[in-house]
């Protein structure tokens, strides 16, 4: 049988890449066509995307990807970071660059839009976590801007890029369910928060929100002269966090997932969204997936923290190396400082080391300041969030786990992955690396006919496509009483 061809765009929220699957008797080789910065754009009034250098970068990708499957490559798939959206006129020309997440312009935007809509009222329909960043309160945050006159769609971000590819606007689900605007029970447009919307704040919703669509439909072919072959273009998982859980290489439904990159996305996959106050009040979130399914999960903020951190030490003159700035923590005292890895002070760019000792200080906790200290507090809390988040996830849902599984770069951070195993008292199983991107060409797959089946079908593939680390608990000298103690001092709780 021969290999049959298909290409990921997949864009982070720092860089982006464009990978190509070869798949062959069941089972994917990938290999890289280009990869591209995604840093932010500060201007005048904030800091945004360059929506349209990440296009020509996509499209450089896709070019070199035809060329090297030998223009057998069948489609194209683009996944992205959430939340974020591009408005364009009825030319289809983007009106402004996209504004970032990581912007301040929503400070104090939920608690405005909470006064008019009650958080309970909102969450009931959308199940979300309350990030100052999700779209509905940075549509809320941009109600005065003077393009809303000429906008005619609102699309977030994989979208836009599928636009540009083929021409067709859409709102794929699972990137649609990280907007707040969403029923994630019917999987449709909530009528009543779009209504709000419009009447409290004069936004055009729901006249700009485009069609729902879900993971695995194909869109069209690639407009005519854009590469050298006509491409499919397929509506993937859009959410870079759905594409990842889509390869997760579980048998069953007993698992917890980490999807550890920028952002570390801990929870579980569940048939239907859990929407009850108790679930709000831990600020858990309830975005789609496909076949039907829900994420159910909560925002950690990753190992974009230790980036930021490295970031501030170079640019302070020090010599810091990941490989060896990782070794250094392994020799540190394990769980001597933890920290809230939630905490909404970690969100920004800036001097993140100053950040992390304010916050040891303010919990009584002692931080030395050398980067391997940091680093191993870092670890350390990532770990500890984990646990946490994922035993308040199994109770909140009723779901019994057995195993966690780690998906993305994080999974190749070894000290991470045994600390998590530590943590939770459970095995973990790391891999993919490449996590996002296969589950995005899984889904092509199905939907061209290369693949059938279900979800289960679909990982086992991923199994057959990866190499797999497992992590036992026990080997670190870090029982359960530490991690117990350590909790509460993140907290800022001495007892």
């Amino acid at each position: 049988m021969s290999a049959r061809y298909f290409a990921a765009a997949d864009l982070g929220a720092s860089s982006g890449r464009v990978i190509l699957g070869s798949l062959e008797d069941g089972r994917f080789e990938l290999s890289q066509t280009a990869r591209f910065p995604n840093g932010p754009v500060e201007e005048a009034d904030g800091i945004h995307t360059d929506a349209q250098a990440l296009f020509q970068a996509v499209a450089g990708g896709l070019q070199a990807a035809i060329e090297a499957s030998g223009g057998a490559l069948e489609s194209v798939g683009v996944d992205t970071w959430g939340v974020d959206y591009g408005r364009v006129d009825a030319a289809g020309e983007l009106l402004e660059r996209p504004f970032h997440y990581r912007d301040d312009r929503t400070q104090g935007v939920p608690e405005l839009v909470f006064a008019g809509l009650p958080a309970a009222q909102l969450y009931a329909a959308a199940g979300l976590q309350v990030m100052p960043f999700n779209t509905i309160f940075q549509l809320v945050a941009g109600r005065g801007d003077r393009h809303w006159a000429d906008a005619a769609d609102v699309l977030l971000m994989p979208d836009l890029m599928a636009y540009w590819l083929c021409g067709r606007r859409v709102a794929e689900i699972t990137i649609a369910s990280t907007t707040g605007l969403l029923d994630v029970a019917s999987r449709t447009w909530s009528e009543a928060t779009c209504a709000h919307l419009a009447q409290r704040y004069g936004l055009p919703v729901p006249r700009v929100l485009p069609e729902l669509v879900e993971a695995g439909t194909l869109l069209g072919p690639t407009a005519e002269g854009l590469f050298e072959k006509q491409l499919q273009v397929v509506a993937v998982a859009g959410h870079d966090t759905a594409s990842a859980v889509v390869a997760i290489p579980a048998r069953g439904t007993d698992f917890a997932f980490v999807s550890s990159g920028t952002w570390s996305l801990v929870g579980l996959e569940l048939e239907q969204p859990v929407l009850g106050e108790a679930s709000r009040a831990a600020d858990f979130t309830n975005e789609l997936g496909i076949d039907g399914t829900v994420r159910y999960l909560k925002n950690v903020m990753g190992l974009w923290v230790l980036s930021e951190s490295i970031r501030t030490w170079r640019a302070g003159g020090r010599d810091v190396e990941l490989v060896a700035l990782l070794e250094a923590a392994a020799t540190r005292p394990g769980l001597a400082c933890v920290l809230d890895m939630t905490d909404e002070r970690l969100l920004p760019p800036g001097d993140m080391p100053a950040r992390l000792l304010a916050m040891a200080a303010e919990t009584g906790q002692r931080l030395d300041a050398d980067p391997a200290s940091i680093c191993r507090c870092i670890l350390d809390s990532l770990a500890l969030a984990y646990r946490v988040t994922i035993r308040t996830a199994c109770e909140l849902s009723g779901r019994d786990i057995s195993v966690v599984h780690i998906v993305g770069g994080g999974c190749q951070n070894t000290l991470l992955c045994q600390l998590t195993a530590e943590a939770t008292g459970l095995p973990v199983i790391a891999g993919p690396a490449e996590g996002t991107a296969l589950g995005n060409l899984l889904v092509q797959a199905r939907a061209c006919g290369a693949l059938h089946g279900d979800r289960t079908a679909l990982r086992e593939v991923a199994i057959a496509s990866s190499e797999l680390t497992t992590y036992h608990p026990g080997v670190l000298p870090l029982p359960a009483q530490q991690w117990e103690a350590a909790e509460r001092r993140a907290a800022g709780r001495t007892a």
